[in-house]
């Protein structure tokens, strides 16, 4: 009888033990340094492609194609969601690319864009609370001129006038969790 219940005893001690190991060894690793600790607080919200008009003596001269996306605070997911982020880009683009005109066309390679991120950043960040966009990625601005517009619409698809390139980022991924706009 004694054997048998320091048997029972020693098969608990050891599958107490194996449980107790498996659980540690599954649980993640703590962030290793700072950078790590911020990024995992941190959630991707894809941006959407938008056409920003160039006005110029009352008329349209061509249309910025823009994709822009963001890095942002997941604590303040919550207020982000309730807001219209198509909207917000939109009117911020306006700003910065007919209102400020931040590209010189004839100048291209004098576009300086930390700053345009930065602009971008700071207008939302002033309208949805500081701190919830923490950094901008700019997947793509290009340029097509009205001519080409006109031009392309007579050509096959295969024969298409091609926009001008101002900025052609890395693509970012889909929103990891919670949805983006």
């Amino acid at each position: 009888m004694v054997k048998l219940i320091l048997t029972g005893l020693w098969v608990c001690v050891v599958t107490l033990g194996a449980v107790f190991f498996s659980v540690r060894a599954s649980a993640p690793p703590p962030p290793l340094d700072e950078e790590a600790a911020r990024l995992a607080n941190m959630q991707v919200v894809k941006g959407e492609v938008i056409n920003v008009p160039l006005l110029a003596n009352g008329t349209v001269n061509g249309y910025f194609i823009t994709r822009i996306s963001f890095l942002m605070a997941k604590e303040k997911m919550h207020v982000v969601a309730q807001m219209p982020l198509t909207e917000m880009m939109t009117d911020e683009l306006y700003t910065l690319l007919v209102g400020n005109k931040m590209i010189d066309l004839a100048n291209t390679k004098a576009f300086q864009l930390e700053a345009f991120k930065g602009k971008i950043k700071e207008g939302l960040n002033a309208k949805m609370g500081e701190g919830t966009v923490t950094d901008v990625m700019v997947e793509q601005i290009d340029y097509l001129g009205k001519d080409d517009i006109r031009e392309n619409t007579s050509r096959s698809a295969k024969n298409q006038v091609a926009p001008t390139k101002i900025v052609e980022g890395t693509p970012v991924a889909a929103p990891a969790s919670g949805g983006g706009h």
